[in-house]
């Protein structure tokens, strides 16, 4: 989802000409098992099938509604570029798929909404973080979770510092040497003069390119950027960077060749403390606030709240579910004591509302929940 999740969400989460068809499922991206994946997807959509049936539509409406969804089985193309987890949403008048860092289990439901549970993970936006690899002949983006790590297709800037300068050995004469001895990485300019001056010039041409592209992409994210690449790199990029949250340091090394796992491996060591740190930083603030009415555990007085953007910090238990319905003309949350016709996951709206309305989002295990609850807010006001 990347720089559009925001977005996203709240396209999905938007009024739908219903039935609206949700769809979860595990993905491989290479090997044998990679094979499974147009099967497994074919097998939820003839349970989707029977779902969508039962909503209400005729069999030839049915046929039309899961089309563009079937039509991927057969997308050889869509296949190649899985990571570990595959979203699929569709009602009338919608289809939109995401390829995630995350995997999912296998999920189908149909309803008057959208079902987005398993992407509150996502929402954790200090939980996820970028990895901008850069070497002469490779550019590559790497999103990344505590868990997995994806690659993100940058289309709009050249893949090599050569192709971004169109350049021609031939005509300018000019021969290449690597920046540091035994570390690989961007090749140094050389010619008839002025070589580290040149050869910075050129970088500097080139690393404007990628941090445009990089707005376009991860703009509205806060998620933090490592660059992963020869240490000399590091301080030119950082003179045309405009992106606020590139992270100090980062991974030294020609990245050519490594794999995305090692690189999120090293990554992780970077970006850990900083997600610990938010994350402590949430708990003392709530710490500090109990007592004072800006601290709440109670669900019925917390779904509105973040409904209204009154919650600045929400802490959600892994896991857990509390069914009920939230009725919006009264701004009121019943609590269900069991999923029943119509019921809702109060959590779920509780944290896509949070995150909505820009609050932070804590998904965390519940022994490490501040307090003994499976919802926990501290408001704005």
């Amino acid at each position: 989802m990347n720089g559009t999740l925001h977005e996203e969400l709240k396209t999905l989460l938007g009024e739908q000409q219903g039935p609206c068809l949700s769809l979860f499922m595990p993905t491989f991206r290479t090997g044998t098992e990679s094979q499974q994946n147009q099967i497994r997807l074919k097998n939820l959509l003839r349970g989707a099938e029977e779902k969508v049936l039962a909503a209400g539509l005729r069999p030839q409406e049915v046929k039309e509604f899961l089309e563009p969804a079937l039509t991927l089985t057969t997308n050889v193309l869509f296949w190649r570029r899985q990571s570990d987890g595959l979203a699929l949403f569709r009602s009338r008048d919608r289809f939109r798929t995401f390829t995630l860092p995350e995997v999912f289990d296998e999920a189908l439901t149909v309803g008057e909404r959208f079902h987005v549970r398993p992407l509150l993970p996502l929402l954790q936006e200090d939980r996820r973080f970028y990895i901008l690899a850069l070497s002469q002949k490779e550019l590559r983006l790497l999103e990344g979770t505590c868990q997995n790590v994806r690659e993100i297709e940058i289309e709009s800037v050249p893949k090599s510092l050569a192709e971004a300068l169109q350049y021609d050995e031939s005509e300018k004469q000019v021969r290449f040497r690597t920046g540091s001895p035994g570390g690989g990485g961007m090749a140094m300019v050389s010619g008839h003069g002025g070589v580290a001056e040149d050869a910075k010039d050129n970088l500097l041409k080139y690393f404007r390119m990628i941090d445009r592209a990089l707005h376009e992409l991860i703009e509205d994210e806060q998620a933090p950027l490592v660059l992963a690449g020869v240490d000399y790199l590091f301080p030119i990029y950082r003179e045309v960077n405009t992106f606020p949250r590139l992270i100090e340091g980062g991974i030294a090394g020609n990245p050519k060749g490594v794999s995305a796992e090692a690189l999120h491996r090293s990554a992780l060591k970077i970006v850990t403390p900083l997600f610990q740190r938010a994350e402590n930083d949430a708990v003392a603030l709530y710490r500090q606030s109990s007592g004072t009415g800006l601290t709440s555990a109670d669900i019925g007085e917390i779904v509105p709240a973040s409904v209204h953007g009154r919650v600045g910090s929400l802490f959600v238990a892994v896991g857990r579910q509390r069914w009920g319905k939230f009725n919006p003309e009264t701004g009121t949350a019943a609590l269900h004591r069991q999923a029943e016709e119509g019921s809702e996951d109060l959590l779920e709206i509780a944290a896509i509302q949070t995150f909505l309305n820009g609050g932070s989002v804590f998904i965390l295990s519940p022994e490490r929940m501040p307090d003994a609850s499976d919802l926990i807010a501290v408001f704005r006001y």
